[in-house]
């Protein structure tokens, strides 16, 4: 029930009483009769304001005027309705919108901070590091001197250097990324591979067995492996001979690289050097002795002048090659166990190892420390592989599976299980990220992103060591424990 101004016959805004009459009206109008008449409107008894009595209630909602009570009146009141909340949603949108935009200029000021603060705080590090080394090179003796300067080698000018090449390599890569090349070989093309020679005397027959495997990246033509024999072998596949034998190590070579602009190649041997080679020359150039047990891992800087190698002693190296320094020198303390494989991330800032505890560990190369760790193989991991787009790693171990591993997010997205006692012994992406190819108790080619087996090969009669694609995976070479040098392609 509505309550009634006596004066205007409405529902009153803010009602009130008159103790004269017991009436209720208005409180706005009767104020004015009271200061007009100065007596209640009803009964003409005299009446004050200070008298009225208000009355509390819930706001009221005002009757329906008699015109709005006809349909197309109730559709208009609609329609005025719906235009209301229509502007309403209108502005909210709006506010949104600049909140938005509020948001992410405040995001992107707070990154750019976080940057120059983490900038500063190397730049800093770096400068207290190389006054210590300083002090200690002039304070301490000849051998203490030595060992103190090859923990400080990471000078801040060879920090920068790693900094300017991996800038470069971002830019190249993202817009390489954006198209496939156009002399890449087309996944049917590449599934109608077949052997196409087979090289058997590279290496010595009295010990059988070829390691190692690389290409080299500007051509592709010169192979080169490392035996069992304890040599090294550079090959023209082009010419099918052999350009030099490089001989020197005291022990099987295990792995070894190709310059991509020198005449030079590089080997490592559980003999614990590494030596770089001059193939021109056919001799030994340098002796690297950054480790104290087997070398187990090689890969080379984007820059061409740096090496990376990992070693059953628990460490990795980082050494200068034209100087046979070592740079630095890094163990992880808490896991105590040998490194099995070490391999540089395409743009050199970061690297992965694997360990003989099924660890795969991803390093930062600048700070030297460990920043990501990802579990999941259950034997020794033997092989690892980043992918020319700088998102995929590929790993293999003792434990008959592949994984796939994106580096964006950290964690694996696809486990490739292959045959029981299927041994990975070598993992390799061609240079366009299209392709992945194992090398283990056979060779199996996948195609990414789809993951799909697109070639198998069991030429070797024994275990397959080395794969490597041609450019443009116009080829692909294989190296085996039966002593051969293999090249399959259409």
């Amino acid at each position: 029930m509505s309550l009634v101004c006596a004066i205007s016959n409405e529902v009153p805004e803010h009602p009130c009483v008159s103790p004269v009459s017991n009436q209720v009206f208005e409180r706005r109008l009767i104020e004015k009769y009271i200061a007009e008449n100065g007596a209640d409107p009803i009964s003409g008894q005299p009446l004050s304001e200070e008298q009225l009595i208000d009355i509390k209630v819930s706001h009221p909602i005002r009757p329906k005027a008699p015109s709005a009570t006809s349909i197309p009146a109730i559709l208009k009141s609609l329609q005025d309705e719906w235009d209301a909340v229509m502007l309403h949603s209108f502005t909210l949108r709006q506010q949104l919108q600049t909140t938005r935009q509020e948001l992410s200029h405040a995001l992107y000021q707070h990154d750019a901070a976080c940057r120059v603060i983490a900038r500063l705080t190397k730049e800093v590090t770096a400068a207290r590091e190389g006054k210590r080394g300083f002090l200690a090179v002039l304070m301490g003796a000849g051998g203490e001197a030595m060992e103190v300067s090859e923990q400080v080698g990471m000078t801040p000018e060879i920090i920068q250097k790693l900094q300017d090449k991996a800038t470069v390599l971002t830019t190249e890569r993202k817009k390489r990324g954006k198209t496939v090349p156009e002399d890449l070989v087309r996944a049917e093309d590449l599934s109608k591979y077949r052997q196409g020679a087979s090289h058997a005397g590279l290496h010595s027959a009295s010990i059988p067995g070829i390691l190692s495997l690389d290409l080299c990246p500007t051509d592709t033509n010169k192979v080169l492996t490392g035996g069992a024999d304890k040599n090294v072998v550079v090959f023209d596949r082009r010419e099918e001979q052999i350009v030099a034998t490089l001989k020197g190590h005291t022990k099987k070579v295990s792995s070894v690289i190709y310059h991509p602009a020198q005449s030079v190649v590089f080997s490592a041997s559980p003999d614990s050097t590494i030596r770089v080679w001059s193939v021109t020359g056919g001799n030994c150039v340098q002796v690297i002795r950054a480790h104290e047990a087997s070398v187990t891992g090689l890969s080379l800087h984007a820059t061409g002048d740096y090496l990376l190698s990992s070693s059953e002693d628990q460490y990795w190296a980082f050494s200068d090659i034209q100087t046979g320094r070592v740079l630095t020198k890094v163990t992880d303390e808490t896991a105590g166990c040998a490194l099995t494989c070490a391999q540089f991330h395409p743009d050199g800032l970061i690297f992965g190892t694997g360990t003989a505890d099924s660890q795969i560990k991803i390093w930062d190369l600048k700070e030297r420390t460990n920043v990501a760790n990802f579990p999941g193989h259950s034997g020794p991991v033997t092989s690892i592989a980043f992918s020319e787009n700088g998102y995929y790693l590929a790993t293999g171990a003792q434990d008959s599976s592949l994984k796939l591993w994106d580096l964006r997010k950290l964690k694996n997205f696809k486990t490739i299980t292959l045959d029981n006692n299927y041994e990975v012994k070598s993992l390799v992406f061609d240079q366009s990220g299209t392709y992945l190819a194992v090398g283990g108790s056979d060779i199996r080619v996948y195609i990414c992103k789809q993951w799909s087996e697109v070639l198998n090969f069991s030429d070797h009669s024994g275990l397959v060591t080395g794969v490597a694609f041609g450019e443009h995976a116009q080829f692909l070479a294989s190296t085996g424990m039966d002593r051969s040098l293999k090249f399959y392609s259409l």
